[in-house]
């Protein structure tokens, strides 16, 4: 096996072009099935990873929107105080929480641009269950108390220039046109959501928007985490009947984390098997390529065929060589296209995360992806050679030498 390893290496050195330009198909191929499964698990994992601060006992009652933005902005029929007391006299809900999200306009430095303000709620018991259940930490400054007023916490990513200069501790800015300091910058999350909102306490945000009887969304905490299916449809019945709305037309929704994220997985899921038909599709062509050159190798070398069959080699025999040939382009290429699909997937990786600020986008090297990616394209040129291996080895040892 030694030697027809070193013939084949020779014979692939030799026609070096050719074997280069096969090599590019199978480069293509593999690196495309690397690069994109790998970056789709990260996104994957990134896309979840927003729901590490939502835990499985909570549910959430929003308006149903009729345009796009953030809760609350574009909805048919406003949550009001009166839903709010609905559900938290539902049999299964422990807490009730109101939230407000809102996008507006800040001032710093002379620039202005617009951010997530997010509330935190009135009530103090409420607000040392907001701020635990988050995990929300101060990196500097402090979380204030629930009727502190006039202050913001922001997210760990205003941290940058992006108003000029870092917002510190201390500093004022002018939200909707009110003055507000900074007592405290939030420690990183896993949560882009978090990483670049503004918090502020309720009552403010609600006078800096004429915020009457309406709430962005409920939070339900559930008392029994395996009730939660049952308790979130026992809430859309009981604001079904208030509101007197039909089953399928209501004009509000009831969602569990869990529920969001299995519907995006299987979202991602469908994602990744696209892409990861597409990369097939290139890895084809690139075992076309193979076979092309093995084709074209066995009519060039069909002199030195009828030799090697002369001196005494067996079909057998050259079948081997013109197989190890095939076999060693599909593993090169395997190697290469693995090695230039994760450089790829860094650099892709590097400017997304930069692009997206508070999402980071991660590159889940798997192991086993990378070693089935490497035999698939071994055994693609093994296959690939074989019709060509076939031919060369039945050659007539007379007629091969007069050629």
């Amino acid at each position: 096996m030694y030697q027809y390893i070193r013939l084949a290496l020779s014979n692939l050195a030799h026609r070096g072009l050719r074997s280069l330009l096969t090599l590019v198909g199978i480069f293509i191929g593999i690196a495309a099935v690397v690069a994109l499964i790998s970056l789709g698990n990260g996104l994957q994992e990134a896309i979840t990873g927003q729901f590490a601060t939502l835990s499985a006992d909570r549910l959430v009652i929003q308006n149903a929107g009729d345009a796009f933005g953030p809760p609350g902005a574009g909805s048919i029929a406003k949550l009001t105080d009166h839903d709010k007391k609905i559900v938290a006299s539902t049999s299964g809900v422990s807490r009730v929480l109101s939230r407000y999200v809102r996008i507006g306009r800040m001032d710093f430095n002379k620039i202005a641009g617009f951010e997530f303000l997010s509330s935190f709620p009135s009530e103090q018991d409420d607000f040392d269950y907001f701020v635990e259940s988050f995990k929300l930490e101060a990196a500097e400054g402090k979380i204030p108390s629930a009727d502190e007023r006039g202050t913001i916490v922001i997210g760990s990513g205003f941290t940058e220039n992006t108003y000029g200069k870092p917002l510190k501790v201390g500093t004022s800015v002018t939200i909707q046109g009110k003055s507000f300091e900074i007592i405290g910058i939030l420690k990183e999350t896993g949560s882009f959501q978090f990483n670049t909102a503004i918090f502020m306490a309720e009552d403010d945000l609600k006078k800096i928007f004429n915020i009457e009887n309406e709430i962005d969304f409920i939070v339900a905490q559930v008392t029994d985490l395996k009730q939660v299916d049952n308790v979130a449809e026992a809430i859309k019945r009981a604001l079904r009947k208030d509101r007197n709305e039909k089953e399928g037309s209501e004009t509000f929704s009831v969602e569990s984390p869990l529920q969001a994220l299995s519907a995006i997985n299987t979202i991602l899921i469908g994602i990744n098997a696209v892409i990861a038909g597409i990369a097939a599709i290139s890895l084809m062509v690139g075992g076309v390529g193979v076979a092309n050159t093995m084709y074209t190798s066995v009519l060039e070398r069909t002199r030195e065929i009828g030799t090697m069959k002369a001196l005494g080699a067996h079909n057998r025999d050259i079948l081997k060589v013109f197989m190890t040939e095939s076999a060693l382009l599909g593993l090169v290429g395997g190697i290469g296209g693995a090695l230039i699909g994760l450089i790829l997937a860094f650099a892709v990786s590097g400017i997304a995360s930069h692009a997206l600020g508070g999402i980071t986008l991660a590159v889940t090297i798997s192991y086993p992806l990378i070693s089935a990616s490497i035999l698939f394209a071994f055994i693609l040129g093994l296959f690939a050679g074989t019709l060509p291996a076939i031919k060369a080895s039945k050659l007539n040892t007379v007629e091969a030498l007069r050629s």
